[in-house]
């Protein structure tokens, strides 16, 4: 009886070890590589005590990463803002002696990163696209429809937006970045997103909904995204992004990117219950209060990556 009581505790310990290590473990989001997180259309680093990626460093660094908010133009085209992302992953490097970083990008952030990966794999162990614009939005489609390039409301709109992502950039520490409106948006619609990726394709699905390659050239990819639009009464801006979303008819979206053109790589999850603000925990945490937290997705990102030894 006492022999069968003491393998049942041993058989007992071997499954409690063999269990993943719980998210507040220590050293749970302690990648090999530092994480650069790349923002999206409109984004910035912090303007003032509001961070884009609001409450997300701080939650990563909280178990090991090393983390670092890349700023690029809040407005320019994804080989622009590219050549920016991969100028600070090199000084990134420079400075922390580790080879390689793991670049997760939003948005427009995605694409960004892509290109860093692109050009110089060597640097990059891994890419995240989190609500990536890797196959175009018909929210930018239209954009260029109601305001093609040459035309009046094309100028109006281009002043108003390039006056917009100067202000931001004004604000959040970064005057000396060049914007421009119209490049972005040609960058985000369907035809520039496949001129983008017949140059740059590596774990970009080759099928209109599949998954991508889920390693090329020794950079690992995934991607995740949310798929509803309107999430919380007490967000205001929820109700602009469930305006948005309707461009999408009945795909699954988030307000701005669809389902579909969000994946790249090992797909994650591409329905969770969250709109395109909310896979930043934007705004300042208003997200869907029945379904996981933004911020708790991002520590299991961080978590794969470092069981992987990246």
């Amino acid at each position: 009886m006492q022999n069968r009581f003491m393998k049942w505790i041993v058989a007992a310990l071997v499954t409690i070890v063999a269990l993943p290590a719980p998210s507040w473990a220590a050293g749970y989001t302690q990648t090999k590589y530092p994480i650069v997180l790349v923002h999206g259309l409109f984004g910035f680093d912090r303007i003032g005590l509001v961070e884009y990626w609001y409450g997300i460093p701080a939650a990563l660094r909280s178990d090991g990463a090393r983390v670092y908010v890349a700023q690029v133009s809040a407005t320019n085209s994804t080989e622009v803002r590219g050549e920016q992302l991969l100028s600070q992953v090199k000084q990134i490097i420079a400075a922390t002696g580790a080879g390689k970083v793991n670049l997760i990008g939003h948005s427009h952030g995605g694409p960004t990163a892509r290109y860093v990966a692109s050009v110089r794999p060597d640097l990059v162990a891994s890419v995240t696209s989190v609500g990536g614009v890797n196959k175009g939005s018909k929210v930018a489609d239209i954009l260029i429809g109601v305001a093609p390039d040459g035309s009046l409301s094309n100028a109006v709109l281009a002043s108003i937006t390039n006056g917009l992502s100067q202000i931001i950039s004004f604000l959040s520490g970064g005057s000396g970045l060049p914007q421009n409106a119209n490049a972005a948006n040609v960058s985000l619609s369907t035809a520039g997103s496949l001129r983008f990726n017949q140059t740059h394709p590596y774990g970009v699905p080759t099928t209109a909904c599949g998954e991508g390659a889920y390693q090329a050239r020794g950079v690992h990819y995934f991607s995740w995204s949310g798929a509803k639009p309107y999430t919380n009464a007490l967000d205001i801006v929820d109700p602009a992004l469930a305006l948005t979303g309707l461009a999408f008819g009945f795909a699954k979206n988030d307000g701005l990117v669809s389902s579909c053109s969000s994946r790249l790589g090992r797909v994650i999850r591409d329905d969770y219950a969250m709109n395109h603000l909310d896979e930043v925990n934007q705004t300042i945490g208003l997200t869907n209060i029945f379904e996981t937290n933004p911020v708790t997705v991002y520590r299991q990102q961080a978590n794969r990556l470092r069981n992987l030894g990246l």
